[in-house]
């Protein structure tokens, strides 16, 4: 790492949490591990919203159509102009069936608070989730924030359509 590197500011809840990681040099994501272990987690499904629990080995099961908050066991500060953008991680995707609604999730830079996955059991059966298992994945996007002035917006003289115009 560079001295013009930028740092995020990471601070683990539990004494077993690590930094996330990437697996590969070559990787863009950072790896991030479920923290169920006697915990309780929210969930949200067709019979309303609730909370289930991690079993006595740090099981969590999600039942089929149930999206939960799951817990990562830190919170962290970002640099300001920075964004962390949630990904589920594609083999959670792929054996569990185990999706992100509102994918890619955004954590802003002043989030204060544990950072959580929303994860949906979007098969057929209840799935497990494991303490300390690999869930998701955080990208890191650099953002601009700009100003908005009220003005008029002239069409171009290429006349565009609407909504997948372009073919």
């Amino acid at each position: 790492m560079t001295d013009d590197a930028p740092c995020v500011t990471f601070e683990p809840l539990f004494p077993d949490v690590a930094a996330p990681r990437r697996a590969t040099h070559g990787s863009a994501g950072y790896d991030v591990r479920a923290h169920v272990l006697g915990r309780s987690v929210r969930t949200n499904g067709a019979g309303g919203s609730g909370v289930i629990h991690a079993d006595e080995r740090g099981v969590l099961t999600l039942a089929p159509g149930v999206t939960a908050l799951v817990p990562l066991g830190f919170r962290a500060r970002l640099p300001l102009g920075y964004e962390a953008q949630l990904r589920v991680r594609s083999s959670i995707a792929f054996r569990k069936g185990l999706m992100l609604p509102n994918a890619p999730a955004t954590i802003d830079a002043d989030y204060p608070d544990e950072w959580l996955v929303m994860l949906k059991n979007d098969g057929g059966q209840a799935v497990t989730i494991e303490h300390g298992e690999r869930i998701a994945q955080i990208v890191f996007n650099r953002f601009e924030v700009v100003e908005w002035i009220e003005g008029a917006v002239a069409t171009s003289t290429d006349r565009r359509g609407g909504l997948g115009s372009t073919g």
